[in-house]
């Protein structure tokens, strides 16, 4: 009797902790819901490339916006939960299959790539997946990233104190700067006080990838004054602190846009046109504070303190709070630069 008692017992406890057990699990896995995802989000990607992804709930549905290493910051085809762990974000890309003896489009399709996004507190995790070319496999890419608040109110710029102006460059010698990847070739050099880019391809031969130019040390907020002469169909741009790129473009005379000149590439859209023509030194003069951005062109403000949300197409650098290089596009177009002069902010 007293064994049938003990074993009975025995059978209460084990079953009580395997419930306990039971109920710490269903705990651990909770499920995730719609507003876990929603807000902005800065993306690094395994292999190197920095990204950035905009989740938001409208009526009725979820809409997005996905800056994917390169390029500009575009709507997502589409956005929806599984229900249970993870987003799923789409995005479209038209590829022409075969041409006709006039070039033109005679069948076209649309291949879709997509992200499985997972979250854990402030971090995400998850797998871009775009289908080969050819239709044999998919490509996939790993990448992490970090909730990103909001940009604080805009700073009154009348009250800022600046250090000791900073000389980035010599005019004699590229001290100071080195390449972002050092494998790349280099294209810049310098002649008669001007840092100058020419990344030169020769016909018929294989494409040669050119290296980005940034400056050995690294910066907080400042005030960037330089000049730029860029040519006729030419393109560049400077990037903040590795994270924002201050467009460079021969758009002399076009619409306002937000990848003409001085823009904040894809993101601001300079509010008057102020460039001058091709092959002339142009000034910028750029402040950046607090994430907020203002941008005098050739002595006019086309950017006035705006806000900007995360990195542009080709950042460096991922943390919008960390300090960071200036660095000049190398391998776009043939550009020249002079007179840079950096005036950190002091706070």
């Amino acid at each position: 009797m007293k064994t049938t008692y003990l074993f009975f017992v025995s059978l209460f406890l084990l079953l009580s902790i395997t419930s306990c057990t039971t109920e710490v699990k269903k705990e651990a896995v909770k499920k995730a819901e719609i507003s876990d995802f929603l807000g902005q989000w800065t993306i690094d990607v395994k292999g190197g490339g920095v990204s950035w992804l905009e989740v938001r709930q409208e009526k009725g549905y979820l809409d997005g916006d996905l800056l994917w290493i390169g390029g500009s910051v575009l709507p997502v085809a589409d956005v929806f939960f599984n229900g249970t762990d993870k987003l799923i974000v789409t995005q479209n890309d038209i590829v022409v299959r075969t041409k006709d003896e006039k070039e033109q489009p005679l069948r076209s399709q649309t291949l879709t790539s997509w992200l499985e996004v997972e979250r854990s507190g402030d971090k995400i995790k998850g797998y871009k997946l775009q289908p080969k070319g050819d239709g044999t496999g998919v490509d996939s890419a790993a990448f992490t990233g970090t909730k990103l608040i909001a940009p604080p109110p805009a700073p009154d710029l009348s009250k800022l104190k600046f250090g000791k102006p900073v000389e980035l460059f010599n005019g004699k010698d590229l001290t100071g700067w080195k390449l972002t990847e050092e494998k790349l070739k280099n294209g810049f050099y310098v002649a008669d006080g001007i840092l100058a880019n020419n990344p030169a391809q020769t016909e018929g031969q294989p494409h040669i990838q050119y290296g980005n130019l940034r400056t050995v040390d690294v910066f907080n907020d400042f005030n960037l004054k330089l000049e730029v002469n860029v040519p006729a169909g030419s393109n560049s741009g400077v990037y903040l602190r590795g994270l924002y790129e201050i467009q460079v473009l021969d758009s002399y005379k076009k619409e306002l846009d937000p990848h003409n000149m001085g823009a904040v590439y894809s993101r601001i859209k300079p509010v008057v046109a102020a460039e001058k023509p091709a092959g002339t030194w142009q000034t910028l003069d750029i402040t950046l504070c607090e994430r907020h951005i203002t941008v005098i062109l050739n002595g006019v403000k086309i950017i006035d303190n705006q806000p900007v949300y995360g990195p542009t197409g080709g950042a460096i650098i991922s943390d919008v709070n960390s300090p960071g290089p200036i660095y000049l596009q190398g391998d776009h177009g043939v550009v020249s630069y002079r007179n840079f002069l950096l005036t950190p902010i002091i706070k």
